[in-house]
């Protein structure tokens, strides 16, 4: 009988090749680049973000996934292109840019493609495979249109028609987003113990780049939190029913998965006549509505948990296009 190494997490994953001699490691690797072998390229990223990367073992799941979908990407682009990944051409790795530019790509979603094949040819010189660092002097050109022009924030109207056709758990879902600006992960990672409706605070364990952060709750939606709480925390009416198996009953949310939480909430969407344009809107519409009660881009980014104003500024808070209308009266 033969063994077969576990591989069933990404430390286990990781140690496949770490695990091997430095000549092995670079034989596998130069092998799989030489073949344009995608699962394997995908694997060797993975075990350099794990080993190597900034987060290490803690890298997040989305990271991983939007590497892995670049790499994928990357991979079979060069292939289409002839492009050998182990000896690429010096005007190579511009090309696949523009590629993705002409093809109607956004830049912000273009940086993101050149990320995940930049990390790819990190892997491949942790690997010893090869020297090459072909998107180390690539350029994706600046989009001038700030993001919140481009993704608007819901509007108010939009959302309290949401809310009109709403039931309790898809109201305390928009609450979260909308009203304490939670991204759809840090909403999911809820669990009972993070939600104070009595002080109308609530704890993010698991924000982006791992930050906790305690973020005060508007009156509705601590209302909205203690509603649900005695339907379906613990000892509620619902609370075995709602409870799924394979989820800690310690987690607010039974679901764990972004498409889950699209499901629930854009049936609301739909019931309400408005387009649902994702969770982020939501995520918007807390930022521009803060910045203008308190028009001060520091705290709206505190509320949001960004660690750079300037993220807040660009994407997440639009101030009012008459807002220097006031200052402006005596001129």
């Amino acid at each position: 009988m033969t063994l077969v190494p576990y591989t069933g997490d990404r430390l286990a994953q990781a140690d496949t090749w770490i695990n091997l001699h430095d000549d092995e490691l670079r034989r596998r690797a130069v092998q799989a680049a030489g073949d344009k072998d995608i699962e394997t390229l995908v694997s060797l990223t993975s075990a350099y973000l794990t080993q190597q990367g900034q987060s290490g073992i803690l890298v997040s799941p989305r990271t991983l996934e939007a590497y892995t979908l670049g790499v994928r990407q990357f991979t079979l682009y060069a292939g289409t292109q002839a492009i050998s990944l182990l000896r690429p051409g010096r005007h190579d790795a511009q090309r696949y840019i523009n590629h993705l530019l002409a093809s109607g790509r956004a830049p912000a979603g273009v940086s993101l493609k050149v990320a995940a094949a930049g990390c790819l040819y990190r892997a491949l010189r942790w690997a010893g495979a090869t020297d090459a660092d072909p998107f180390r002097d690539a350029r994706v050109p600046k989009d001038p249109t700030l993001g919140i022009e481009k993704r608007p924030p819901y509007t108010e109207d939009e959302l309290l028609e949401v809310l009109e056709h709403a039931d309790l758990h898809e109201r305390f879902l928009l609450f979260l987003l909308a009203h304490a600006g939670l991204r759809i992960s840090e909403v999911l990672s809820l669990r009972w113990t993070d939600l104070d409706e009595a002080g109308r605070r609530l704890h993010v364990t698991s924000g982006k780049g791992r930050k906790a952060r305690r973020v005060a709750m508007s009156a509705r939606l601590a209302q909205a939190s203690r509603h649900f709480r005695t339907l379906y925390g613990s000892g509620g009416a619902e609370h075995q029913r709602y409870r799924p198996a394979g989820r800690s009953a310690d987690f607010v949310f039974r679901y764990a998965t972004p498409q889950a939480a699209r499901y629930h909430l854009a049936g609301a969407f739909q019931a309400a006549g408005v387009p649902f344009r994702g969770f982020h809107p939501g995520r918007k519409y807390a930022g521009t509505r803060l910045l203008l009660q308190i028009k001060d881009f520091g705290r709206v980014a505190a509320h949001l948990g960004h660690a750079s104003v300037d993220t807040t500024r660009k994407g997440y808070a639009q101030p009012a296009a008459d807002d220097l209308k006031d200052d402006l009266a005596g001129w």
